[in-house]
């Protein structure tokens, strides 16, 4: 059971996995750099810990982003969009944010 504030756990719109989709924001440069699945626990541990902490839909569990990798978030604040379907996560980041090595998850593959 997740420790989320109610009010903020009633704000969400889940999809049929009890998930929201969480963009990930540099604080400083405003570049995209990635994008994540939160559930309620997940934020809860972002929210608290200030790490951004997402939920693994391939390996079924939490991972805390640069636990294995050293390439940290320090989650500077998180906003919720208007429709409350997409997480903002604006963060410090330490390192390349893709598991790539890339800068960010956008830098290739432009489609237009």
């Amino acid at each position: 059971m997740s420790s989320l504030d109610p009010a903020i756990a009633a704000r969400l719109k889940r999809n049929e996995a009890g998930l929201v989709p969480a963009v990930v924001q540099d604080a400083t440069s405003r570049a995209v750099l990635m994008m994540g699945w939160m559930d309620d626990e997940a934020l809860h541990r972002t929210l608290t810990t200030r790490r951004g902490t997402f939920w693994s839909r391939s390996r079924q569990e939490y991972w805390v982003k640069g636990e294995t990798s050293g390439h940290t978030q320090h989650v500077r604040e998180v906003r919720l969009d208007c429709d409350g379907d997409t997480l903002l996560v604006v963060v410090d980041q330490v390192g390349a944010a893709c598991h790539t090595g890339a800068t960010t998850c956008f830098d290739e593959d432009r489609l237009a």
